[in-house]
């Protein structure tokens, strides 16, 4: 009498065997290479935050490979080559945001020829010091703030700096939170 297989057991098929397969290659690949991938990531975007999603996606995009049955012949020159190109977008798309946000006609601040000169001061030295708050801020997180006060969307920032929404969400909440830090204890002397 032959065996009946139980609906419950898992049928060992193609795919299944590739998956596995797929995932003990990719483990692998994290072991040995994720190190020094990390830094190289580091190296080029200058921002630990941003090189470790880059990193994150390389590895997911050599997951999808791995599971599709196209498993690189050389995973480390692979993973530097996706790793670099993600870089290289991102930059590119980052600047492409930079550069239209310049194009865009921002709103111009209120005339303050009718103030009090004290107010006009206070007010100027608030502007020049969220100005110098601004420049120490990551590209990336430069480009999200501005983009969402110009009122893009999240999904928009997101494509635009090369980041998932999520991390996205992300970035503009730990970003508008060192601000807020930052020009806390000038508020409260005032």
């Amino acid at each position: 009498m032959d065996p009946v297989t139980s609906p419950l057991e898992p049928l060992d098929t193609a795919a299944t065997r590739r998956t596995t397969l797929g995932d003990a290659v990719v483990v692998a690949a994290w072991t040995d290479h994720h190190e020094e991938l990390y830094a190289f990531l580091v190296r080029t975007t200058r921002d630990p935050e941003t090189a470790q999603d880059l990193l994150s996606e390389a590895y997911l995009r050599l997951t999808r490979e791995v599971r599709a049955g196209r498993s690189p012949d050389n995973v480390r020159a692979w993973l530097y080559r996706v790793a670099g190109n993600l870089a290289v977008s991102r930059g590119r798309r980052l600047a492409a945001s930079l550069r239209y946000l310049t194009r865009t006609g921002r709103p111009t601040a209120p005339a303050l020829d009718d103030d009090p000169p004290a107010t006009v001061y206070l007010a100027r030295e608030g502007r020049s010091e969220l100005v110098g708050i601004l420049a120490d801020l990551a590209p990336d997180a430069r480009a999200a703030l501005l983009l969402s006060a110009e009122g893009f969307s999240g999904p928009e920032i997101a494509a635009a700096i090369g980041r998932s929404e999520a991390a996205t969400r992300t970035l503009l909440c730990r970003t508008r939170l060192r601000i807020r830090q930052r020009l806390a204890p000038a508020e409260i002397v005032r």
